[in-house]
């Protein structure tokens, strides 16, 4: 599985942390999810970003390709 990319997050002065996906929104954390965020984002900022948005490979994508629906 390749790694995750393109996240960036922004920290405001108010305390809201803003995290974004190749330039778009992603996620908005305030409050003690934005403090417990940014106490994790150290270890790996790409994980940790992807997975606090939601934005990650569940593990399925080879096998949905396959499904007669995604056919082209």
């Amino acid at each position: 599985m390749g790694a995750a990319a393109g996240f960036l997050h922004t920290q405001r002065a108010d305390g809201i942390v803003v995290i974004t996906h190749h330039g778009r929104v992603a996620g908005t954390l305030r409050g003690a999810r934005a403090a417990e965020f940014l106490a994790e984002v150290d270890d790996d900022p790409q994980l940790v970003m992807a997975r606090w948005t939601g934005n990650y490979r569940h593990g399925n994508e080879r096998s949905a390709k396959q499904h007669p629906r995604n056919r082209g």
